[in-house]
Order: C-alpha cells, then sequence, then structure tokens
C-alpha cells in the first residue's frame, strides 16, 4: 500500500468521524452524555422527574385501592348469585309433607 494513500485514508477517517463527534457532542444525547460524565444535573429536570415519580406513586396507590374494591365487589356478587340460586332452588323443590 502506497503511504500517500495510507494518508488520505487516514484524513478522510479523521474528517468525517471528527465530524460525527462533533455533532454527537452538539445533540441531546451527547448533552446527556457529557452531564453524565461530568455527574452533573439538572435542577430543574430533577424536579420534574421527583414531581412524576410522585404522580406515578399516587396513581399506583390508587390501582391497588381499586384492585381491593373489584375483589370486594366480587365476593358480593358471589355471594348474591348463591342467594339466588338458593332461592330458585327452594321454588323448584315441593313441598315436604
Amino acid at each position: 500500500m502506497n503511504p500517500d494513500d495510507l494518508v488520505g485514508l487516514v484524513a478522510v477517517v479523521l474528517l468525517f468521524g471528527g465530524g460525527t463527534v462533533c455533532l454527537l457532542a452538539m445533540s441531546p444525547v451527547g448533552k446527556a452524555l457529557a452531564a453524565r460524565i461530568t455527574g452533573k444535573k439538572g435542577v430543574a429536570e430533577d424536579d420534574e422527574t421527583a414531581e412524576e415519580v410522585k404522580e406515578l406513586r399516587r396513581e399506583v396507590d390508587e390501582m391497588r385501592h381499586l384492585t381491593e374494591q373489584m375483589s370486594e365487589l366480587g365476593e358480593r356478587v358471589d355471594f348474591l348469585e348463591r342467594l339466588v340460586a338458593r332461592q330458585r332452588e327452594a321454588e323448584r323443590l315441593p313441598p315436604a309433607r
């Protein structure tokens, strides 16, 4: 391989690689990566995230409460079905002599 070809190849790789790194650094992904590396956290983002977590926890608690209510309603329906079944059986059976 000719050394001039190698220099040209290295120049092209560095040019496109450097351009890609610069564009990545300016993107939100690059900024997030830089913040993670430096250990900095956005205060506004932390507050928003904390508020979202609180809201999601409230929703999960509500869902758990709804699950308990559904379970209680299921038990009530079962009880009423048994009552109706007993009443129908009593109507079908002939009176005792």
